[in-house]
C-alpha cells in the first residue's frame, strides 16, 4: 500500500466530525472513518489466475493496464462514465469505487483476495455498482476521493476503496481491506441503504459540503512572501531529518525529490552546509541501498525499513525522471564521479526497459512478478532478490566472496525485517561494506575491487534476465514523459552524453505527434495501443513545458521554446484561477466531479502549480513577458497561507519563491552552436550549479531573431573578434563579454543578489 501523501489538511475536522457521525450508524460501534488493516497482516505470494478465464466484464474494452488486469474479475465493473451512474441512479444503489494503478502491490494482493473471490464478488455485484479507476489516467477523480479519505481516516493510499451514493458523493472510504473485513463493510453498507437510506444522504450532502469548501481554499490578499520562508522549509526539514542513514522520518522511506530539490536550492541561496549534507548522505545511502537496483538500474519506489534495505520493488517513471534531476543536480555542486554514475544509470534503465519504439517513454514496472520455478505463483520482489546459493552457482569462487562481502549477503538472508515471510532466505543487494573496506579485506586495491564488482554485476545481469519479468505498464503518461524528457535533457548538458538529448528529442516529437492537437492546442493525458485519450489536466502541461524549456536550454531549438510558450498559453486560459491565482487541476465543465482542485502538497511527484510557477518564471525571463510574472506572483499569492503553515508541505513551490526572490540572471553564449569554442563555453556554464539562471544561445539564426522581438538586449549580441563569447548578465544588465572560460568561471562564481520581498495578491 503506498500511502498518498502527509500532512495536515485545511478543515480536516469537520469532515471527520461529519464522516464519524454517518459511521456510526452504517458500521456501529465505530468512532472514526473504515481503517484498513496493515497490509503486513496479509498472505505474501498466492495463485494467480488461471490462463482460461471463465468470467469478462466491461473493463475487457478498456485501454489501461490496470482496468485490463480486473477484466476477468467475477465482479460486474464498471469503468467509470456515464453507464455506471446511470445504473446507479435507476437502481438505486451505491457505488462501490475501487482505486489503484498496475504496478502496486497491495491492488494485486486485495484483487486476488476479494475481487477474484465468487462469494465476495456476488455480494459486491448484486449490492452495489462497482466502478474501477485506474488513478494514474484519472487523476482528478484519485484527488476528489483521496481528500476524502485522508480527511477522515487521516491517511491515504492504494489500493482505495471508497463508498459513494448514486450522485458520487463519499460516505465511507478507507485502503487496503482484508477480505474479512470488506465482507463485513460490504452487508453493513447494504444494510444501512436499505433501513438508513434518508440518514446516510443527507450526511453524505454535509460532507461533500465540506469537502467543497475545504476545495475552494484560503485567499490570501497582498501577502508578504520573502525569504523567511525558505528558512521555515528548511528548519522544517532539518527537524525530521534522519541523520544515519539520510532522509526525512522513519520507517517506511520515501525519496520525495522535491525536498532535495529544494534543500540543494537553498544551499545555493545560503551556503549553509547542513542542507548540503542532508541532501549528498541521502543521495548517496540511497544509491548504496537496496532501493536502488544494483543490477539492471533505476530506483524501487521506497524503503519498507529506515535502511533503504528492502523495498517496494515497482519501478516508476516519475521516481527514475525526478531522482536523475537530483543526483544531476548534486555532481553539479560536487563533481563526485559516484553521484554521476548513479544518474547514469537511471537513465540506461529507462533507456533499456522503459522505452517504446517510437521513443516514447512507458509509466511502470511491476513490484510483483511469478516466482522462478513457479509460474502459476507470484511474489513481490521475486525477479530482484538472491539466495546465496543463486549467486555462488553465477560467479567465480574467488569472485563470490568478495561479491557477497560488498553486497551483504548471506546464507539465511539478509533481510533483518520481513513481517510477511516472503523474503525469506533471500537477499536484496545492498552495499554493506565501502570499496576501501573490501580492498582491505581481500588485500587488494579499491580499483581492482571495481573491475571485479563489474564483472559480477554483468553476470548476475544475464542470470537475472532468465527469470520471469515483471509487468510492465506501457501505457504513456505526457506528464511524467514530460518529467523524463528533464531528465535525459538536463543529463545531455551536465553529462555530456548526445544519446542523453536524442532520447528527449524522441519523447517530444511522440507527445507532439500521438498527444498534441495543433488546431485547438490542447493535450491529451494518455497514449496506449494505438490510442490517445482523456483531456490533459494541468500537470499534463505543467511537466511537459517545464520538459521543453530544459530541452531548449539544452539543443537551442527554438521550436521546443515556442512550442512551450503555446502550451503555457493554454494551460492559464483552461486551468488558470483568475479571481485568486493558481491553476485547478481540472480545466472544469465535468458535472461528475464533485471538487475542482488545486493541489497544494509537493509529494512524490510536484504538484503542476508549484511546476507551473517556475515555468512562468522562467518564460517570463526569457521572453520578457509581465504577463506571465504576473501570473506566478498570483499563483504564489494563492498558496501564502499554505506555504506559511506548513512551508514543508510545498518545498518545490518555495523553488519557484526562491528563482522569483532573486535578482533574475540571463547567461547568454555568443557564437556557432557546433564549433567547439561555442560547446566550450557551454561545458563551462553546465559544469557549476546555478539553479535561479536561463541559458540563451545567440548564433544568429531564427531562434535569436525571435528571442530579440521581446528581448531587446539580445538583439545585437554577437561573438567578439568571432570568438564565442559569453554575456553574464542580471536583469538583462551585463557584465563585460569575455571569450576567456576562466574568466567566465569567476563571472559565474558572484554570489546572486536577491531582489526585494515579493507583495503578491
Amino acid at each position: 500500500m503506498r500511502p498518498a501523501r502527509t500532512g495536515s489538511w485545511r478543515g480536516e475536522r469537520s469532515i471527520a466530525l461529519a464522516a464519524a457521525a454517518l459511521l456510526q450508524f452504517v458500521v456501529p460501534g465505530s468512532s472514526h472513518s473504515a481503517q484498513a488493516v496493515s497490509p503486513d497482516q496479509s498472505p505474501s505470494s498466492v495463485a494467480l489466475p488461471l490462463t482460461q478465464y471463465p468470467h469478462t466484464n466491461r473493463l475487457i474494452r478498456e485501454k489501461s493496464p490496470y482496468l485490463l488486469q480486473h477484466a476477468h474479475n467475477p465482479v460486474d465493473w464498471y469503468p467509470w462514465g456515464g453507464e455506471a451512474f446511470a445504473q446507479a441512479r435507476a437502481k438505486n444503489k451505491p457505488i462501490f469505487l475501487s482505486v489503484g494503478y498496475s504496478t502496486c502491490h497491495w491492488c494485486h494482493v486485495m484483487e486476488r483476495e476479494s475481487f477474484e473471490n465468487p462469494e465476495i464478488a456476488s455480494v459486491l455485484s448484486e449490492n452495489f455498482i462497482c466502478i474501477k479507476v485506474d488513478r494514474e489516467e484519472r487523476p482528478d477523480v484519485d484527488h476528489v476521493y483521496m481528500t476524502f479519505v485522508q480527511a477522515t481516516t487521516g491517511s491515504g493510499g492504494w489500493p482505495m476503496s471508497v463508498w459513494l451514493t448514486p450522485d458520487l458523493k463519499p460516505f465511507l472510504g478507507g485502503t487496503y481491506f482484508p477480505p474479512g473485513k470488506l465482507q463485513q463493510l460490504l452487508s453493513r453498507v447494504s444494510e444501512a441503504w436499505r433501513n438508513e437510506r434518508t440518514k446516510l444522504l443527507a450526511s453524505s450532502d454535509s460532507i461533500t459540503q465540506k469537502l467543497q469548501k475545504y476545495a475552494q481554499g484560503d485567499q490570501a490578499v497582498n501577502a508578504r512572501l520573502n525569504a523567511s520562508l525558505l528558512d521555515d522549509c528548511y528548519a522544517q526539514l532539518k527537524s525530521s531529518y534522519e541523520s544515519r542513514f539520510g532522509g526525512f522520518g522513519d520507517a517506511p522511506k520515501f525519496p520525495r525529490p522535491v525536498s532535495l530539490n529544494f534543500l540543494l536550492h537553498y544551499y545555493a541561496r545560503t551556503a549553509k552546509p547542513d542542507a548540503l549534507e542532508m541532501s549528498l548522505h541521502t543521495l548517496r545511502k540511497m544509491a548504496d541501498g537496496g532501493i536502488h537496483d544494483h543490477l539492471g538500474g533505476g530506483f524501487h519506489r521506497y524503503s519498507t525499513d529506515m535502511q533503504w534495505h528492502v523495498p517496494h520493488f515497482e519501478k516508476l517513471l516519475y521516481d527514475q525522471a525526478q531522482l536523475v534531476c537530483s543526483y544531476l543536480d548534486a555532481f553539479q555542486i560536487t563533481h563526485d564521479t559516484f553521484i554521476a554514475e548513479t544518474a547514469r544509470d537511471v537513465l540506461l534503465y529507462v533507456q533499456r526497459d522503459m522505452t517504446g519504439p517510437q521513443g516514447q517513454f512507458y509509466s511502470a514496472e511491476d513490484a510483483d512478478s511469478p516466482i522462478p520455478g513457479k509460474p502459476m505463483t507470484s511474489a513481490e520482489g521475486a525477479f530482484y532478490v538472491w539466495d546465496k546459493q543463486e549467486i555462488e552457482n553465477a560467479l567465480g569462487k574467488e569472485e563470490v566472496k568478495i561479491f557477497n562481502y560488498y553486497y551483504g549477503v548471506e546464507a539465511k538472508g539478509n533481510v533483518q525485517s520481513d513481517p510477511r515471510g516472503e523474503l525469506s532466505g533471500k537477499n536484496v543487494l545492498v552495499v554493506s561494506h565501502s570499496l576501501a573496506e573490501t580492498a582491505a579485506k581481500f588485500k587488494t586495491s579499491p580499483e581492482e575491487i571495481g573491475r571485479f564488482l563489474d564483472g559480477s554485476r554483468k553476470r548476475l545481469f544475464q542470470e537475472r534476465a532468465q527469470r520471469p519479468r515483471p509487468r510492465l505498464d506501457d501505457k504513456t503518461i505526457t506528464a511524467w514523459n514530460g518529467l523524463m524528457i528533464s531528465g535525459f535533457a538536463r543529463a545531455a548538458q551536465v553529462l555530456s552524453n548526445p544519446s542523453f538529448l536524442i532520447s528527449a528529442q524522441r519523447a517530444r516529437s511522440f507527445l507532439r505527434e500521438k498527444c498534441y492537437n495543433p488546431g485547438t492546442g490542447k493535450v491529451l493525458r494518455r497514449f496506449r495501443a494505438g490510442d490517445a485519450a482523456i483531456e490533459g489536466y494541468a500537470d499534463d502541461y505543467a511537466f511537459l513545458i517545464q520538459g521543453l524549456l530544459d530541452l531548449y536550454e539544452t539543443s537551442f531549438e527554438i521550436d521546443d521554446l515556442q512550442w512551450a510558450m503555446a502550451l503555457q498559453t493554454t494551460q492559464n486560459q483552461l486551468f488558470e484561477d483568475k479571481t485568486r491565482g493558481g491553476f485547478f487541476t481540472t480545466a472544469g465543465g465535468d458535472t461528475n466531479l464533485l471538487l475542482r482542485m488545486k493541489e497544494d502538497y509537493d509529494g512524490a511527484e510536484p504538484t503542476a502549480n508549484s511546476v507551473t510557477v517556475l515555468n512562468l518564471l522562467r518564460l517570463a525571463q526569457m521572453t520578457d513577458n509581465p504577463a506571465w510574472r504576473r501570473s506566478a506572483e498570483a499563483a504564489l499569492g494563492a498558496f501564502a497561507d499554505r506555504l506559511r503553515q506548513e512551508p514543508g508541505s510545498m518545498p518545490q513551490m518555495l523553488v519557484a519563491l526562491d528563482f522569483s526572490l532573486a535578482k533574475p540572471r540571463q547567461i547568454v553564449i555568443a557564437g556557432k552552436p557546433d564549433s567547439d569554442p561555442t560547446r566550450a563555453m557551454l561545458r563551462t556554464v553546465r559544469e557549476t550549479y546555478l539553479p535561479n539562471k536561463i541559458l540563451l544561445l545567440a548564433d544568429g539564426a531564427e531562434g535569436q531573431r525571435f528571442l530579440g522581438t521581446t528581448l531587446e538586449f539580445l538583439r545585437d549580441l554577437q561573438p567578439f573578434d568571432g570568438k564565442a563569447t559569453a554575456f553574464v548578465c542580471e536583469n538583462y544588465a551585463c557584465q563585460l563579454p569575455t571569450t576567456d572560460l576562466n574568466t567566465l568561471r569567476k563571472q559565474l562564481a558572484r554570489p546572486q543578489k536577491s531582489a526585494p520581498e515579493q507583495r503578491v495578491r
